[in-house]
């Protein structure tokens, strides 16, 4: 699954890309705004969608001026469903929350990170997930993560990607000055425990004393 454009998954055409520009927004548009924000088609083109969405009754058309607004009627029968389709990612974040939440074996912490978090993901790309452990991976925790993988790949089509590491790891991977924590600390959207920067802002200072 596209997570940069989840609607794709249902809609993969310039339907899908003007949708979710009216999903994520109650301000009425011209269809030149549409268009530039849809990084899509022509501007031709997109008028052509929004008039043929109008006639659903699933676009709402209003006259400023001389322009012509479109809006995403959300009283109409099917608008859940696009704004469903539009938020997925959210969506994959709860749904890893809820699973991770559930474990026998609780982590410290785990985060997405990578394109995925940073909204950038296409349908090639891999879904990152940071896991941070106490010290000494258990059988448990290993088979937790591989059975996460197995649900991740049933819910989006994409494979998980897990960084699993125990705090003692990734209080080396900082006297380093692994390039990687610095990804982390930038993109990285909490699914469990505490955020991470804080988890850092701790070992910073608890074990390499600054």
């Amino acid at each position: 699954m596209d997570l940069a454009r989840p609607i794709t998954t249902v809609v993969p055409t310039l339907d899908g890309a003007v949708l979710t520009v009216l999903a994520r927004t109650t301000q009425p548009l011209t269809g030149r705004r549409v268009h530039q924000l849809a990084e899509a088609g022509s501007e031709s083109g997109v008028r052509k969608v929004l008039n043929r969405l109008a006639d659903t009754g699933l676009v709402t058309t209003t006259i400023a001026g001389q322009s012509m607004l479109y809006a995403l009627n959300r009283k109409h029968l099917a608008a859940d469903a696009v704004l469903d389709l539009v938020s997925l990612r959210g969506k994959l974040i709860r749904s890893l929350a809820e699973v991770v939440e559930q474990w026998e074996e609780l982590p410290v912490h785990a985060s997405l990170f990578g394109s995925v978090a940073r909204g950038e993901a296409d349908l090639n790309s891999d879904i990152d997930l940071l896991v941070v452990h106490a010290e000494g991976e258990s059988s448990t925790m290993a088979d937790q993560i591989a059975l996460l993988g197995e649900q991740v790949h049933e819910w989006t089509g994409n494979f998980l990607q897990t960084y699993a590491i125990s705090t003692g790891e990734l209080a080396n991977h900082l006297r380093a000055g692994e390039p990687m924590v610095n990804e982390w600390l930038r993109d990285c959207i909490t699914v469990y425990g505490p955020d991470f920067r804080s988890i850092h802002t701790e070992i910073v200072k608890d074990v390499l004393g600054r």
